[in-house]
């Protein structure tokens, strides 16, 4: 196990986040509840057959659920950069659940190098919106970072933020 985040927490973040659901439009909701569907009854191809369309239209919750599939290994190989790259696309709408995601993937270095002061970044994000678990992972990655560490971190949040999400 590498970093603070336990890979079990991982998966219980994202469990949560796939019961979460989406709640919009009828045509994309139906989409995606049936993706939500195949996904609970272990039928992985249909669920990437409906999410990846509206991961690839700007669907955050759908780009979420990509970065589970990829980050599982839940019927592909299992692909951690390929789940960062759905994490960061929902992520730079400002979700705060994939940017606790993508704060864990950086504390644990997967998918990409491990980085206490990005992960900070990404957990501080996801804090400044009122996501507690975000909240208690940057406290927590906190403890074990110098002052110099957290005052980068904090820099990079704001710059984050000033370019509203984008190359963070």
């Amino acid at each position: 196990m590498v970093g603070i985040i336990k890979t079990n927490k991982r998966i219980s973040t994202a469990l949560v986040l796939l019961a979460v659901g989406f709640v919009g439009a009828p045509v994309l909701a139906q989409d995606f509840d049936k993706g939500m569907a195949a996904y609970q009854s272990g039928d992985y191809a249909t669920a990437l057959e409906e999410w990846r369309p509206l991961a690839e239209w700007g669907h955050a919750e759908a780009q979420i659920n990509m970065g589970l599939i990829y980050g599982f290994g839940d019927g592909v190989p299992q692909d951690y950069a390929e789940a960062v790259i759905w994490y960061r696309l929902a992520a730079e709408q400002g979700d705060a659940d994939a940017q606790t995601i993508l704060g864990e993937y950086y504390v644990a270095g997967d998918g990409v190098i491990q980085d206490d002061v990005y992960a900070h970044m990404w957990f501080n994000l996801s804090a400044s919106q009122g996501h507690e678990g975000g909240k208690y992972q940057r406290e927590k990655l906190a403890k074990r970072m110098t002052a110099d560490q957290i005052a980068e971190a904090q820099r990079l949040a704001r710059e984050c933020v000033a370019k509203d999400y984008k190359g963070c």
